[in-house]
């Protein structure tokens, strides 16, 4: 008896009938850590600067705007949009308002930004050239300190 191959249809067998080749499965990052340019002090006086931002969903970004917070100040929905995409600051992992409202501005401004960077640009790398010698290199820009690399 002869055997075939899962992949090549049998003699005489239609080709719309032979076994598809799996597609090659991609992962998709969904989880961004970062470092906080100043911290988070929460009430017991505690700084918190590592944490983690996940990428946003539809649901993110509409639930808000029926936020009354947000429609009577609509500065306000950043407050309440990234109150749900970071899962932890330090060790603080209950992030509401509340939390995001106690950040300081500068790190505020950070996390609009990388906000913004992981949900449309779709990733937290820039590609940067070295002015002296003109390499080229992948640079990430979430997390981090300046000078570290």
């Amino acid at each position: 008896m002869r055997r075939t191959s899962s992949l090549v249809p049998p003699p005489g067998a239609d080709a719309a009938e032979a076994p598809a080749v799996a597609p090659r499965r991609e992962t998709l990052r969904t989880e961004f850590p970062f470092e906080l340019p100043r911290g988070y002090v929460d009430g017991t006086g505690t700084v918190h600067r590592d944490g983690v931002m996940r990428l946003a969903t539809a649901r993110d970004e509409l639930v808000p705007l029926r936020d009354d917070r947000v429609r009577e100040n609509p500065a306000y929905l950043t407050v309440v949009l990234l109150s749900r995409v970071i899962t932890r600051i330090g060790t603080v992992v209950d992030i509401h308002p509340g939390v995001v409202e106690d950040l300081f501005a500068s790190d505020l401004a950070f996390l609009q930004d990388m906000y913004r960077r992981i949900n449309s640009e779709g990733h937290t790398r820039a590609s940067v050239v070295c002015p002296e010698c003109q390499h080229r290199f992948a640079v990430e820009l979430a997390g981090g300190r300046l000078g570290e690399s």
